[in-house]
């Protein structure tokens, strides 16, 4: 399923106009985005909790020379689903 044919499915389950469920869609994002470049998580529950997780530093090499090089700590973000949505 992609984004149009999401938005499509949210305005046809809760009678709206496709643009009211893109707008709606597109903030529900924009706040998930804007929550966990803060730092802080997402708990929805029954459906899942959006967090931010550290990747350790580790190594690497680069496949051009073959030169070992370190790549840095990085905040990725993770999608933990809840048990409504596991079954």
């Amino acid at each position: 399923m992609n984004k149009s044919q999401l938005i499509e499915a949210i305005a046809n389950h809760a009678q709206l106009s496709k643009s009211a469920a893109a707008r709606g869609l597109d903030g529900l994002i924009a706040t998930i985005e804007a929550t966990l470049k803060n730092g802080q998580s997402v708990s929805v529950v029954g459906f899942g909790n959006f967090e931010v997780t550290a990747r350790a530093e580790r190594g690497g090499r680069n496949p051009q020379t073959g030169v070992e090089i370190t790549i840095a700590v990085t905040n990725l973000p993770v999608f933990k689903a809840g048990k409504a949505l596991n079954a």
